[in-house]
């Protein structure tokens, strides 16, 4: 049968299993193919990045997508890969209320889990200068309302503070502390700079948390040993497979550009038959088939 009819979306219920019992690697997907790949390379959870979602559209993290373009692309993929999804949902799309409406939509589309995060809009990516924060109490709202709003028990709220980078540890550590009472599943803290600061993260707050390993940015290249012996629970990977498909299409679009022809680099590229393989080509025609025979049966 085909991808689309089996593999929906393994559910909040899957992943929330796994906290708590085992590290989970999260691979950043942008796309429902990009998604399949991950799930056939053996991950067990995908993540959907705000940055991915407007960098495929040719736009920045500046909070210029809007709520109903990240539905469409999770659902894309929760759609067509049987991965839980965690989605990047920035400031939630705005204040309480907006944020009750984002985790209905989440939920309607079978996501995972999301992340909030405390910054004023427009948010910018966690890594730059120049962020600004809310009010911690304006973020608890947030919180709370997003749990108020999930009908699903297992549906994870990941709390994600930017503030180590605008008050510093302390603050940062205050403030994962005070979401984990305001009902927070997972606790994000983005742009930590050095090993030391995410042992002390662990070490000082009491819940299950993320790490972000992107590149390029404020916080060392931890690998998943690295960060399982400190005793994080989860890390994504917002945009390295991103990042790569931009870096091979760049070199792609130059070679064709220069000689005319692709008769060199063919080697490197995917196969009509791995491609076909990816997206379960041979299953739709089988249902296909299925379904034309069935119409020829006799009334």
């Amino acid at each position: 049968m085909s991808r689309l009819k089996d593999n929906v979306n393994g559910s909040a219920k899957s992943f929330s299993k796994m906290l708590g019992k085992e590290f989970i690697t999260i691979p950043g997907v942008y796309s429902g193919i990009s998604a399949i790949i991950a799930e056939r390379a053996g991950f067990k959870a995908a993540y959907l990045s705000g940055s991915g979602v407007g960098g495929m559209m040719g736009l920045p993290d500046l909070s210029v997508t809007s709520l109903d373009e990240v539905v469409r692309e999770a659902g894309n993929i929760t759609s067509i890969c049987s991965l839980p999804l965690v989605v990047d949902c920035d400031t939630g799309f705005g204040e309480a209320l907006n944020v009750m409406r984002t985790v209905r939509m989440m939920e309607r589309v079978n996501v995972a889990a999301i992340h909030l995060e405390d910054q004023e809009l427009p948010k910018k990516c966690g890594h730059l200068n120049g962020k600004k924060i809310v009010p911690m109490e304006d973020f608890i709202l947030k919180i709370r309302a997003a749990k108020e709003a999930s009908k699903n028990p297992d549906f994870s709220i990941i709390a994600r503070t930017d503030s180590r980078s605008v008050d510093g540890m302390d603050e940062a550590i205050q403030r994962a502390k005070e979401y984990l009472r305001a009902g927070a599943d997972i606790i994000f803290t983005e742009a930590l700079e050095s090993e030391d600061e995410f042992r002390e993260m662990r070490k000082k707050v009491n819940g299950y948390l993320m790490a972000n390993m992107t590149e390029f940015g404020k916080s060392p290249l931890l690998s998943v040993s690295e960060l399982k012996d400190i005793g994080y629970d989860m890390v994504i990977f917002p945009l390295t497979a991103f990042r790569g498909i931009l870096k091979k299409t760049e070199d792609i679009y130059s070679k064709l550009m220069k000689y005319g022809t692709q008769r060199d680099f063919v080697d490197e590229i995917m196969s009509r038959k791995e491609y076909y393989d990816v997206i379960g080509y041979s299953q739709y025609e089988d249902e296909d088939y299925a379904m034309v025979d069935r119409k020829n049966l006799p009334d």
